[in-house]
């Protein structure tokens, strides 16, 4: 079967709930993947940030094959011996005192919302069922239910209504909205410290600093989704530590897993996630032993190959690169570390054409709210790799 073939086979028996690029893949290491053609290409995307380790990396495999040989599932009705030791490297490594995995980032996000409105009435007195939680204009932080009520996406919310109440919702990058909004129901805020899927959107320096005195002086849990920013692609382990910033709450996904396998996980400390008692949240596969055997592995190689400084020392030497070249259709280039944007202007025709156009010359990226290239290769790429793809980039961002 070739590309075509497989491509119709998805059309007719699948949900077409995405609109991606034409390439099928078939396999993948590191920085590369290749087509069922025998066609390679330079992956651009990470699985939005889920292959921060690049793609098949060895340790991670190995210790997945490992694991699945011992034992994959035990439900949380029984201990195993892979989560607990996953419970204390993600201590060491991110400082938080305790940890709640689950499986897909907005499970992880709905943890952190429940937890918010739990805190708020056990121990901050807020009356039952009335807490509110303020979010940002143009967030991602998943597709369920709730996460879409407090989207300022018309896609995505439109036909799925009626929505949860208690949410609250100012402009993003915009410290002072929140001070205004914030009342004595105000449980938490949550907030991405760089709005990816919203366009790679960066607040100015000094924003995510305010946010969480402004939480702290009025007793506010502070919570950051850095399920796309976090662990290493913005060239910290976490974004919000380019400002220094500790939140209550940080919620990761994602690479917590290397793209082998679903896991993500809600970090703060036991002031907050002892809050929980037996029965009140859980999940069959949360915590099982094979997520908890890839997500240590994965966290490993984020350490042991110094990611974070991988990202942060190429990431500015791509940004450099693509901010000088001289196309008539670019507007702006802005990121962090390897999470990169490259913004066109409205008349440049949308920044799907220019995505089809690099994967035609081997290069796959995807575009992000219509008008925004996201370059965020893995974190694993070096600088010969970048130098190889800038030629081709450049020939795109300058195409009629």
């Amino acid at each position: 079967m070739n590309t075509k073939d497989f491509i119709a086979l998805e059309e007719q028996y699948g949900a077409h709930n995405y609109h991606p690029l034409d390439v099928v893949i078939e396999k993948a290491e590191g920085v590369w993947v290749y087509d069922v053609d025998g066609k390679r290409y330079l992956d651009c995307l990470s699985a939005y940030s889920a292959v921060n380790q690049g793609h098949v990396h060895p340790k991670i495999l190995e210790a997945l094959i490992e694991q699945a040989g011992k034992v994959t599932l035990t439900s949380r009705a029984f201990r195993n011996d892979q989560l607990p030791l996953l419970y204390k490297e993600l201590s060491e490594m991110t400082g938080y005192g305790m940890s709640l995995p689950m499986n897909s980032g907005a499970e992880a996000v709905e943890t952190a919302l429940k937890l918010a409105r739990k805190w708020a009435y056990r121990v901050k007195g807020v009356p039952r069922h009335q807490a509110e939680i303020i979010v940002a204009e143009g967030n991602f932080h998943g597709r369920t239910i709730s996460i879409v009520t407090f989207s300022s996406e018309p896609l995505y919310r439109d036909d799925f209504g009626p929505f949860t109440p208690g949410f609250v919702t100012v402009p993003y990058g915009d410290a002072d909205a929140i001070a205004k909004a914030v009342t004595p129901n105000t449980a938490a805020v949550l907030l991405e410290p760089i709005q990816g899927e919203g366009g790679v959107i960066i607040p100015t320096a000094g924003y995510l600093k305010k946010v969480a005195e402004i939480c702290r002086k009025n007793n506010v849990l502070f919570m950051a989704d850095e399920i796309q920013t976090g662990l290493a692609r913005t060239g910290k382990l976490f974004a919000c530590q380019h400002e220094s910033v500790r939140p209550d709450v940080t919620i990761v996904g994602k690479a917590l897993s290397g793209g082998f396998y679903p896991v993500s996980a809600v970090l703060a400390d036991k002031f907050l996630l002892g809050l929980f008692t037996p029965g009140e949240h859980g999940s069959t596969f949360g915590g099982n032993p094979l997520g908890a055997a890839v997500a240590r592995a994965a966290l490993r190689v984020i350490r042991e190959e110094k990611l974070a400084e991988r990202a942060r020392e190429l990431g500015e030497y791509f940004m450099e690169q693509l901010a000088e070249i001289p196309s008539p259709h670019v507007k702006e280039v802005r990121g962090k570390g390897l999470l990169i944007g490259v913004e066109l202007k409205p008349e440049a025709g949308g920044a799907r054409r220019f995505c089809e156009a690099m994967q035609a010359k081997g290069i796959l990226a995807k575009e992000t709210h219509d008008h925004v290239i996201r370059f965020a290769p893995p974190l694993v790429i070096d600088k010969e790799t970048i130098d190889w793809a800038l030629p081709s980039i450049r020939d795109v961002l300058n195409m009629a």
